[in-house]
């Protein structure tokens, strides 16, 4: 396969991958805010823009003036629908689409359509009149059926296997950002329910659970769970799959891919550790879980891809 079309398909997978979840984010951290009147809206609108790695620039003048503040509004454009914004929604659609434009001869027709379908519906500027969770239903609708369609018309070649590492790669990423930002509120244990549907994960908890709610089975559940496909120790592990399929070198000793072993590493870490001590300092972990995949990701594409560095996610450049 040429690097430039398993480059482009790793890209689809991570761009449509981060619409989703950003998608699901910011549903869910906007419903606490209507909820849960405790909660001071800057800061919480500053830690989320940070966890996402789109922190407001600036500070006081020396005129006096004030350093710019966070609100919803501010989060809406910079994390929706802000085309310049890395971290957007809008981009990431625009990354899925132009991504499928350098790899149109092995992107199917019904995937292209729907890409290209939601990328043209973008700049309509009709979502700033509808409400956010319109939009974010409508985000997920579309990243939904551009999944399925790769899933039933794709072979399951070494295309289909950069497609998945990307999306598992940024699965795993996305999700660590959602425990973050969801647990630097702090507070009561009932946002951990909200979180799990931002997730697509509470009923299949509640059937786990015997439906129990618990803050500390709920972070187990979207931590380490190996059968549910969100949780961050499945996803790490989807990756490591997909990269040693793309090996399939034979070894019988060690890894020696240093994306796979990065991911390994971090994957045993939080399985075999006491998930107290996991719970205990969980924005170290999540940061952690984060910094594996940028590593990961520039791993493979020192690997595999021509350009031989990937695009970064943090500091709003791509």
């Amino acid at each position: 396969m040429l690097s430039r079309i398993a480059e482009a398909l790793f890209w689809i997978g991570r761009y449509v991958e981060r619409a989703e979840d950003t998608a699901r984010l910011l549903d869910v951290q906007l419903q606490l805010l209507v909820e849960d009147p405790w909660i001071d809206e800057g800061t919480a609108c500053a830690n989320l823009l940070s966890v996402m790695g789109a922190p407001l620039e600036g500070a006081p003048g020396e005129d006096g003036a004030p350093a710019p503040t966070a609100d919803r509004r501010t989060v809406l454009d910079r994390l929706g629908y802000d085309p310049y914004s890395s971290a957007s929604i809008v981009a990431s659609i625009g990354g899925a689409r132009e991504n499928a434009r350098r790899a149109r001869e092995t992107v199917s027709t019904e995937m292209w359509e729907v890409l290209n379908t939601a990328y043209n519906t973008v700049p309509a500027g009709r979502w700033r009149a509808v409400s956010p969770h319109t939009f974010f239903a409508w985000v997920r609708d579309r990243t939904s059926t551009v999944t399925g369609i790769a899933d039933s018309t794709m072979s399951r070649d070494d295309g289909w296997l950069f497609l998945v590492l990307g999306r598992s790669i940024e699965r795993a990423d996305m999700t660590a950002r959602l425990i973050t930002s969801t647990a630097s509120l702090g507070g009561p244990a009932s946002r951990w329910p909200s979180l799990l549907r931002a997730c697509g994960a509470h009923e299949t908890f509640l059937r786990t659970y015997r439906g129990l709610e618990d803050e500390t089975e709920a972070a187990e559940f979207l931590l380490l769970d190996r059968l549910f496909p969100r949780s961050v120790v499945h996803a790490l592990a989807q990756a490591e799959r997909c990269l040693a399929e793309l090996e399939s070198s034979g070894q019988r000793a060690g890894v020696f891919d240093e994306a796979q072993r990065r991911l390994g590493r971090t994957r045993a870490e939080l399985e075999y550790r006491p998930l107290a001590d996991v719970l205990a300092h969980l924005p170290d972990e999540m940061e952690r879980v984060q910094r594996t995949c940028s590593a990961a990701s520039d791993a493979v594409a020192r690997r595999y891809f021509s350009s031989g560095e990937a695009l970064t996610w943090m500091g709003g450049r791509a």
